[in-house]
């Protein structure tokens, strides 16, 4: 694929899925702000008890065979009818053993509502597995526009009729509609718009191909859903439910941020960089670029997000939910890292190494949850910033891993996103020292945003960021 080409699908598909993603999270935290008003913290700790387990359903539906499709050279259509009716099978499964095991769920967090809720997500299972062959379908093509309607148009439906249902006095149940219609929908729009349709004569042998190196990612997978869900499966068994409500808030909100700058930068980082894995030196250019994106948006919005988080909960969610403040600060900033760790993640799956992505993990996890018990004595917060801690510091380790498949040195990590995280700290240390005089709690959430995005744009002009001006010029020749 010529540079040019490479460089105008890249743009294309950073523009859409940034803009997807934006208008996703903008949505969401309108729906968010009613729904956390009107529901009780109570309610988002029942269903946050579940989290875990839709979240392995999601995971065991896939396979991770959509990055085993992306990551094939030659693929047919034997290959996408293969993965579409083994999703099929395994939706099944699981959707049969969560509604038999709901009673012990329940059981083992206390809570009795927890077996009508259970058996409902059951339910959504069976439908998941209509969605991962699909969206494979539409990413490899980097048809990200699709992917961007899909999801917006789903996200915009169920949460208007989360809306009502929180209107009408529903509860808990508001939130479990809403996320089953929601998964729906989004199914339904990736099988719309991609054009692609599964065949009766069904053939495994694809996936029996693809088997090792989905399994690898399976089990990353698992490790990584298990330590960041870890804690609020501790937090379900020993704490009331609106302790988990608070930080299953507090983790709401910096997932927002988190999505919006992830879901822009993953939608074309694993197919970009498994389109140039055979030229080693442009690739190792490619993946600087995106890793320089990645820090220069992510570190002043997830260090922003943290800056005005008091007075976001405050006017937005009311002080029933102050306690998830300083959560939501510590999580931010581990956010901050996040889209450099995906950025790493998809140079490792690019060039197949399924393996050392799957130990990375594991061992994080390891990690993560011998961290979670060593500060469990001391409460949620100290166990919280255990967590942020140590996946900040893993980012070290994922570098480790990618210097040894494209020569990607320490050196070339800090200078790609040190400038980014400074100036990122600079602005909202001025905002800070700027506004301390000010009262009004809305005056000064909106002063805080605009202050520290002029200093952040005023830094980057000055400091003349080759990222910046890239941007600039792209957002220009979009608009025109």
């Amino acid at each position: 694929m010529a540079e040019s080409t490479l460089k105008e699908k890249t743009s294309k598909g950073l523009f859409w899925g940034g803009t997807s993603n934006f208008i996703q999270q903008l949505l969401n935290a309108a729906f968010g702000v009613y729904l956390a008003r009107t529901l009780s913290p109570g309610d988002y700790g029942l269903v946050g008890m579940l989290a875990i387990f839709s979240l392995l359903a999601s995971l065991l539906v896939d396979g991770s065979f959509s990055s085993a499709l992306v990551n094939r050279k030659e693929i047919k259509h034997e290959d996408y009818n293969a993965v579409f009716w083994f999703n099929i099978f395994v939706a099944v499964i699981c959707a049969v053993l969560l509604f038999a095991f709901a009673p012990l769920i329940a059981r083992f967090f206390h809570h009795q509502e927890l077996v009508a809720i259970a058996r409902w997500y059951a339910f959504g299972f069976l439908v998941s597995g209509f969605g991962p062959a699909q969206k494979a379908y539409l990413t490899k093509k980097l048809m990200i526009k699709e992917i961007a309607i899909s999801n917006i148009s789903a996200v915009a439906i169920s949460g208007s009729i989360g809306v009502y249902l929180a209107y009408r006095g529903m509860g808990y149940w508001t939130l479990v509609i809403q996320a089953l219609i929601l998964g729906f929908l989004t199914n339904l729009g990736y099988w719309i718009s991609s054009g692609w349709r599964p065949s009766f004569r069904i053939d495994f042998r694809p996936v029996s191909e693809m088997l090792r190196f989905s399994i690898k990612m399976v089990i990353t997978s698992f490790v990584n859903l298990l330590s960041s869900n870890f804690i609020t499966v501790l937090l379900g068994r020993f704490y009331p439910a609106d302790k988990v409500g608070y930080y299953t808030q507090a983790g709401k909100w910096e997932l927002m941020g988190v999505n919006v700058l992830s879901g822009m930068i993953n939608s074309v980082t694993h197919p970009v960089l498994a389109s140039v894995v055979d030229e080693k030196d442009r690739q190792l250019r490619v993946f600087r670029k995106i890793m320089c994106f990645a820090a220069f948006v992510s570190f002043p919005a997830m260090l922003g997000l943290a800056f005005i988080a008091p007075e976001f909960i405050t006017i937005a969610l009311t002080d029933k939910w102050a306690d998830s403040v300083l959560l939501l600060r510590i999580l931010c900033v581990g956010g901050a890292f996040n889209a450099l760790i995906a950025v790493c993640m998809g140079l490792l799956l690019s060039r197949g190494n399924s393996g050392a992505y799957m130990w990375s993990s594991i061992f994080l996890c390891v990690a993560l949850i011998a961290t979670i018990f060593a500060c469990f004595p001391y409460g949620i917060t100290a166990m919280v910033i255990g967590i942020t801690s140590v996946n900040v510091l893993w980012l070290v380790v994922w570098q480790a891993l990618v210097k040894k498949e494209i020569g990607y040195t320490l050196v070339n990590l800090l200078s790609d996103i040190l400038p980014f995280l400074g100036f990122s700290l600079i602005s909202v240390g001025a905002a800070y020292f700027a506004l301390r005089a000010v009262s009004n709690m809305v005056v000064l959430l909106l002063l805080k945003i605009v202050l520290t995005a002029a200093v952040y744009i005023l830094l980057m002009w000055a400091g003349k960021s080759v990222t910046f001006k890239e941007s600039v010029a792209f957002l220009k020749g979009a608009k025109s």
